[in-house]
């Protein structure tokens, strides 16, 4: 068997144009072609690879030439009117000089003469050139059909001399439809899946499909199992994508980590793994809605498994976890540990949260907003309770005394003095206050508010007043005392607990007095500043005071740099000693202000330098430094 059995790639290569699938633009084409005798003289076939290009070119030729169909395709070759050239091993400019012989003989039998060049596009540039005169201007005899995978690789100037036909991938259900009939013709049981296994696998070749078909047949015999293929062509199968969407869907880490485990004992590729799983959520989303289920290559059955699996997830769930697939596709190209790559992926997915939580979330903000007061009701519920009358009065009486001034000014314009609170009026008082919050407008409440919340003001030591005058006289009160707050806080910004009793608005200084502190401020900050800074701030000098943007001169960069590092920290330290946020400007002092009009000589400069810096003079001293110049 062995010795006359030829492969299906060979026993089933198309005869006719008939025989060709899915290529009906070309071969309609032709056809009409040869009905009406308006032969080109130079054809293109350009396509993926076992789509039918070379044997598109040889049933041309057969049927130009009337070759009978016995002759078998492979034997065209044999003829003396058909000559068929491998341009990948016949690439030479020398090739091509014989090929231009060869033209100028007519054809032995029939009407033309015709070179098949296969991968054309392996031609060398030389090559092409050589072949193009006789391209351009052949015999009347001669036809070239030309067959490549790469037709960008062609030179222009062929391009724009031939008729180019593209052919397209042929679909999966065009490969099932093809398998099918092969394998009823050979008596070979296979099953709907595994033939979309076949054909999904071949990736729009014919050609691959048949020598994979070929592969299973040897695997498993004439009854090809679906199991059994996906072990035969190491396939992941389609239940696998399944079984992992399962636990994405039940966010289970655990149980993904021990699948993905499972599938690499399998001796499954993790790219190709990724390349399937990404095809899969593409699926699944297509699967939303039923009508563009048409997109889906896959068998009936395997697309009711889409359609239910779809369900669990929404449309931007799977856009979601498509997007982690595909970077982690680009990561594991170059990771050294892709399967550590593969696995970060998956414990994203599983603890990922899905877009329906998000959504819940969202509609409650949403809710929320259109409710402004609940935020306000939670604080004020947690944090505002109830005036309490009887410390009320203890609060009055304590505070009575230091506030007498205040009181007094506070109700000069009114012409009354203002109540006080007793026993025998507390009930009442008390009365009095809850109406008042109950039926008073908003500014009302927000001085009610206020009594709540910053305590109960001093009332003084006036005599009694009737019920009116004393809550006339208690929201006189509580309205001073809530303005006296609403200014405080606005106009003053107090410090840190350090310097708790210093204000930064409390008192504004002016240069003279900034000069007279400065070396007081060095003092101060000795113990905890480096020497190297402490002597540079003892030799600042504040030149310029505008509100709070001082102006300060060092003696050189250097200084200034330093001054510049230590800029946050000196801004501080300032606070500490004057009460203000200063805004410090830095002033380079030039050495034309030190020697104007002079003219120094490098030497001179040294000695000068060494004058201003006692630091630099001692090391001069203490080392015996030199100047080079």
């Amino acid at each position: 068997m062995s010795e006359t059995y030829k492969a299906l790639t060979r026993t089933y290569r198309p005869r006719t144009f008939e025989d060709i699938v899915s290529q009906e633009h070309v071969t309609s084409t032709l056809q009409n072609a040869i009905k009406q005798n308006r032969l080109s003289h130079a054809y293109m076939f350009c396509g993926p690879r076992g789509v039918g290009k070379t044997t598109m070119a040889r049933v041309l030729a057969r049927t130009i030439n009337q070759i009978e169909e016995n002759v078998d395709g492979e034997a065209l070759n044999q003829t003396l009117n058909i000559t068929e050239i491998d341009a990948a091993s016949n690439n030479k400019v020398e090739d091509v000089h014989h090929l231009r012989e060869s033209v100028r003989i007519p054809p032995q039998n029939g009407r033309y003469k015709i070179y098949i060049v296969d991968e054309v596009h392996m031609l060398s540039k030389a090559a092409f050139n050589a072949l193009l005169k006789t391209l351009e201007e052949p015999p009347e005899h001669a036809i070239f059909i030309f067959a490549t995978t790469e037709p960008h690789k062609v030179l222009p100037t062929i391009l724009s001399r031939v008729q180019r036909f593209d052919f397209k991938r042929i679909a999966v259900a065009e490969i099932v439809d093809r398998l099918k009939k092969i394998s009823e013709e050979q008596n070979i049981s296979i099953d709907n899946e595994s033939l979309h296994v076949i054909a999904k696998k071949a990736d729009g070749a014919l050609r691959d499909a048949l020598g994979l078909m070929d592969q299973a047949i040897a695997f498993c015999g004439t009854n090809i199992e679906y199991k059994e293929l996906l072990q035969a062509l190491n396939v992941v199968g389609s239940d696998l994508y399944f079984e992992f969407l399962g636990f994405v869907h039940a966010h289970d880490a655990d149980g993904g980590l021990n699948f993905f485990n499972n599938v690499l004992q399998e001796g499954y590729d993790i790219q190709e793994f990724l390349v399937g799983l990404a095809e899969h959520l593409r699926n699944l989303y297509i699967a939303h809605h039923s009508q563009n289920m048409f997109m889906v290559e896959a068998s009936d059955e395997t697309k009711a498994r889409y359609a239910e699996q779809a369900k669990l997830f929404s449309r931007e769930d799977l856009m979601r976890i498509l997007h982690l697939v595909s970077d982690t596709q680009i990561k594991i190209k170059d990771a050294q540990q892709p399967r550590i790559i593969f696995e970060i992926m998956l414990i994203k997915l599983m603890h990922m949260g899905r877009s329906e939580e998000l959504n819940k979330l969202l509609s409650e903000l949403d809710a929320l907003k259109k409710k402004p007061d609940f935020f306000l009701n939670q604080v004020s519920d947690a944090s505002v309770e109830e005036p309490d009358i009887s410390d009320l009065e203890t609060n009055s009486e304590s505070k009575a005394e230091n506030n007498d001034s205040e009181e007094s000014v506070a109700h000069e314009d009114d012409g009354e003095q203002p109540p006080v609170i007793t026993s025998e009026n507390k009930e009442e008082l008390s009365n009095e206050v809850n109406e008042d919050s109950t039926e008073s407008d908003g500014s009302e409440n927000v001085e009610t508010d206020a009594v709540n919340f910053f305590g109960t003001p001093s009332l003084g030591n006036g005599s009694a007043a009737g019920n009116g005058s004393l809550n006339e006289g208690l929201k006189a009160k509580v309205h001073a005392h809530t303005q006296k707050v609403v200014v405080e806080e606005t106009t003053e910004l107090k410090l840190s607990e350090e310097n708790a009793e210093v204000s930064i608005t409390a008192r504004k200084y002016n240069l003279e007095e900034i000069k007279e502190k400065w070396p007081s401020f060095c003092e101060q900050h000795q113990d905890d500043l480096s020497p190297t800074f402490l002597l540079l701030l003892q030799r600042v000098e504040p030149v310029d005071l505008k509100g709070l943007d001082l102006t300060i001169k060092v003696e050189h960069s250097f200084a200034e740099k330093m001054i510049i590092e230590q800029k946050t920290d000196l801004v501080k330290r300032l606070k500490r000693t004057f009460g203000c946020t200063f805004s410090l400007n830095i002033d380079v002092a030039q050495l034309s202000e030190v020697n104007k009009g002079e003219s120094l000589s490098p030497y001179e400069r040294f000695k000068n330098l060494q004058k201003r810096d006692p630091m630099i003079k001692s090391i001069v001293e203490t080392f015996g430094a030199e100047l080079e110049y």
